[in-house]
């Protein structure tokens, strides 16, 4: 009995050659797996700089146009404003009076 070839011995050949193959192909799939790490890291860091630039650009932008805004020249003397007509009529309301002397 000790010389027949069964299903165990099959098996046991076969899980040789698995743990020969692990042992020999386990370099490259943890170097690969390793470089997914690091391009992972690399892409996240640039794209989170990047994201970042575009948003302190973005409020640079949005601080220096709200202080030009608030900083223009104001008219001198008082406005003369146009008296408010039917309610609910705003469309063909103007806003402000034409100030006098500035044609």
């Amino acid at each position: 009995m000790s010389g027949s070839s069964g299903p165990k011995q099959g098996l046991g050949l076969l899980g040789l050659g698995a743990a020969a193959c692990v042992a020999c192909c386990i370099g490259p799939i943890l170097a690969f797996l390793g470089g997914l790490t690091i391009a992972g890291l690399v892409s996240t860091l640039v794209i989170g700089v990047a994201g970042l630039a575009v948003a302190v650009v973005a409020g640079v932008a949005f601080v220096v146009t709200r202080r030009r805004r608030a900083c223009s020249t104001p008219t001198e003397g008082p406005v003369a404003l146009a008296p408010p007509s039917a309610k609910g009529d705003r469309r063909s309301r103007p806003t402000a009076a034409p100030v006098p002397g500035s044609r």
